[in-house]
């Protein structure tokens, strides 16, 4: 597994545009990402995870108090290759519409693409970059499901067939976390399908799996990696924030 992380060419998004609503006051100031679990940030733990697996182009999508982002990256991570994009209508759009503006920066590779508000084990990671899935997403199988998560179904053969918060619980073999491989060829296709959704003003509010959906109904193929057991959250609340804090500082 070494060997194959060392030599991947694969480049991460992380989206981190956002306001962190949920979770004010405490990003009333400060951007979720650069709100610390013990000792170190959210974002210094992601990029500390893609440096150790040797991913080094990252590109950052970003609006709510950017500059403080662009700050520390540079600050922190001097060696990183970062490109930063905004998202000028952060306010008003979501993350369909924050993925589609990376096109430029990731047309021409592969890449995985990061929520800027998910912890989680190095170990993800590393067994989505080694999957021999072309496209996959990370899921936790073992997990309450409710009206808030992303919830998947997939066939007999592992293959998504829906992703989206409106599927019903009891169908779904579990959450998707946020973290996602995507191929070149199927990047080309899906950034098609985000220009295309981002036309109609009603799709500015759609989440980037409502891409995916509508490239699985033309049949492009993803896959699930199953991450059940290893240590990770989504930070929408405080207490998601407790919840992080008491899984990844003890």
């Amino acid at each position: 597994m070494k060997d194959q992380i060392k030599k991947t060419k694969i480049k991460a998004i992380i989206l981190a545009a956002g306001v962190g609503s949920r979770i004010r006051p405490l990003t009333d100031n400060c951007p979720k990402s650069l709100l610390k679990i013990g000792d170190h940030t959210i974002l210094e733990m992601m990029v500390s995870h893609l440096q150790s697996c040797g991913i080094n182009d990252v590109v950052f999508v970003l609006g709510y108090l950017q500059d403080q982002i662009k700050n520390y990256v540079k600050s922190n991570f001097p060696d990183l290759n970062a490109q930063f994009v905004t998202n000028e209508r952060y306010e008003v759009t979501n993350t369909g519409y924050s993925l589609m503006l990376t096109e430029p920066f990731v047309k021409d590779c592969d890449f995985i693409k990061f929520d800027a508000d998910v912890v989680f084990d190095q170990e993800i990671l590393r067994k989505l970059i080694v999957s021999d899935y072309s496209n996959c997403l990370c899921i936790d199988k073992d997990i309450n499901l409710d009206a808030e998560e992303i919830k998947v179904i997939v066939d007999e053969q592992n293959k998504v067939l829906k992703a989206s918060k409106e599927v019903a619980p009891q169908d779904a073999i579990g959450e998707s976390i946020g973290i996602e491989k995507i191929s070149k060829a199927t990047g080309k296709l899906l950034f098609t399908e985000l220009k295309l959704m981002m036309n109609d003003p009603d799709n500015h509010q759609a989440y980037y799996e409502a891409a995916y959906e509508r490239l699985i109904e033309k049949n492009v193929i993803f896959n699930t990696l199953d991450i059940t057991g290893l240590k990770w959250t989504e930070i929408d609340t405080q207490a998601d924030f407790s919840l992080a804090k008491s899984i990844f500082c003890n």
